[in-house]
C-alpha cells in the first residue's frame, strides 16, 4: 500500500514524549506548550504564537478577533476544506463565496470586482448591496502550501476595511521570494495566521494547531479566550465566555520535534515533487500543478490535472484504478457554495473551481515517500492510461 499522505516520525518525538510521561506533565500544563510557541515564532518570524486544539479552533478565534459577530458576512474561498467556511457560521455570520485562481487559491481580481461592483463603502464598513450585511474580513487559504497572492489581498484589505485571517493550515514552510513579502512566511501577513498541525499535516502533534500574529494585545486575548477565560485562575473568575483550546504538553512535544524536521521535509517533498513532474510530463493528458511565481511552497500536496480526452480516463475512474493497485489519492474538495449548508449563500463567478473540480486528484506525498514509490505510481497511472486507450 502506497498511503496519500502518513506522519513520518524520525527525530528527538519518543525522547520529548518520555520525558513528559517521566515527569508526569502529560496535559495542558508543561515546559513544551510554550517552547513549542515560542519555537514556531522564530521558525516564521511572527511576534505571537497561541497554540490550540486545532486549526479549526485558532480560525474561530481569529475570526471572533478580527470582529466578526453575527449577521456580518466574510469573503472566502468555494475551493478548500469546509472547515474554515464552518468557522464562519460558528459565529452566526455567512460566508460570500469566491473563485480559485490557476493555483487553486482564491482569485484576488474577482474579490477586487466583487467588493467594487457588489458592494459600496460606508462609515460602518464595506456593505453588501445584496444582503445589506457588512463584510468584515477575508479569510484566504494557501491551498496544498502553494502561498496566496498576498500582495493583492493586503491591498484590498487597506482600500476597503478588512481583517485578513490567513488559513495556513497546509502551508507551514510557505514563504515569498520576491516583492514586499520577501522571506516573509504564510500567515505572518495578515492580522491573524493559522498553521495545523493534524496527522497528514507537513508536521504533526496528532492534532493541534497554532494562532499567530504581530498584535500583542491580540496575542493576549487569544490566549485569554483559548485557556477558559480566566481572570482570576486561583478563585475561578471569569469575566468572558472562554474556550477550552488548550494544546498539551504531549502534543507540543511531538510538535518541537517535528519543527525540527521541517526543513529537511520540505528539502524531500521538493524533491519528490520534481520527480513527479519530470516522469508525468511524458503522459498525455497528465499535467501536474505548477507553483506560483516568487513563491517557495512546502510542497505539501501534488495535485494532477487529468484531462479525460486525452488520458482516456476521468479522474474518478483513475482513483478507483489506483485504489485496486494499492495506491491511495483523492479528488479535491467538494466545491463549498454546492455543499447542503450553504446552498443559500451568495456567490461570485464560479468558473475555474468547477474546472479543478473535475480534474484533480492528489498523489502520494509523505515526507518519507520514496523515488521507487514514485516511480511505482507513476508508472501504474502511465500503463492504466495506456491501457484505456488500448480498450477504447
Amino acid at each position: 500500500m502506497i498511503p496519500l499522505s502518513t506522519p513520518f516520525f524520525n527525530g528527538n518525538e519518543w525522547k520529548y514524549v518520555k520525558k513528559c510521561i517521566d515527569t508526569a506533565w502529560v496535559s495542558t500544563a508543561g515546559g513544551y506548550v510554550q517552547r513549542f510557541e515560542d519555537e514556531i515564532c522564530k521558525y516564521t518570524g511572527a511576534k505571537f504564537a497561541i497554540s490550540c486544539v486545532n486549526g479549526t479552533s485558532g480560525l474561530f478565534i481569529s475570526l471572533k478577533l478580527a470582529g466578526v459577530t453575527a449577521g456580518d458576512e466574510v469573503i472566502v474561498p468555494t475551493l478548500t476544506f469546509i472547515a474554515p467556511i464552518n468557522t464562519v457560521k460558528y459565529l452566526n455570520a455567512e460566508p460570500i463565496f469566491i473563485d480559485c485562481d490557476d493555483y487553486m487559491n482564491i482569485d484576488t481580481q474577482k474579490i477586487e470586482e466583487f467588493c467594487k461592483e457588489q458592494c459600496v463603502l460606508t462609515k460602518g464598513g464595506l456593505k453588501n448591496k445584496k444582503s445589506g450585511k457588512i463584510i468584515k474580513a477575508i479569510l484566504p487559504v494557501h491551498i496544498f502550501g502553494n502561498p496566496c497572492d498576498m500582495r493583492s489581498i493586503v491591498a484590498i484589505s487597506k482600500k476597503y476595511n478588512l481583517k485578513i485571517v490567513e488559513d495556513a493550515t497546509e502551508s507551514l514552510g510557505s514563504c515569498y521570494c520576491d516583492g514586499n513579502y520577501k522571506n516573509m512566511h504564510t500567515g505572518t501577513i495578515g492580522d491573524f495566521g493559522v498553521f495545523s498541525f493534524n496527522g497528514n499535516k507537513i508536521i504533526t502533534t496528532g492534532g493541534g494547531g497554532m494562532i499567530v500574529t504581530n498584535n500583542e494585545k491580540m496575542a493576549t486575548l487569544a490566549k485569554y479566550l483559548t485557556t477558559q477565560a480566566k481572570d482570576d485562575s486561583l478563585n475561578y473568575i471569569h469575566n468572558e465566555i472562554g474556550y477550552n483550546f488548550r494544546l498539551n504538553n504531549i502534543q507540543a512535544a511531538l510538535g518541537i520535534a517535528q519543527l525540527e524536521q521541517l526543513n529537511s521535509f520540505i528539502k524531500t517533498k521538493k524533491r519528490n515533487y520534481a520527480i513527479y513532474n519530470t516522469e508525468i510530463s511524458s503522459i498525455k493528458g497528465l499535467k501536474l500543478l505548477g507553483i506560483p511565481k516568487n513563491t517557495s511552497p512546502n510542497y505539501w500536496f501534488y495535485s494532477l490535472l487529468v484531462h479525460k480526452n486525452e488520458y482516456g480516463l476521468d479522474k474518478n475512474t483513475l482513483i478507483n484504478r489506483l485504489a485496486e493497485a494499492k495506491i491511495e489519492t483523492r479528488p479535491v474538495w467538494y466545491l463549498n457554495n454546492l455543499q447542503k449548508p450553504y446552498l443559500k449563500n451568495q456567490s461570485y463567478k464560479i468558473e475555474k473551481a468547477e474546472y479543478f473540480l473535475k480534474t484533480v486528484i492528489n498523489l502520494p506525498c509523505s515526507s518519507n515517500l520514496s523515488k521507487k514509490d514514485i516511480f511505482n505510481v507513476v508508472n501504474k497511472i502511465r500503463t492504466i492510461g495506456e491501457f484505456s486507450h488500448g480498450t477504447n
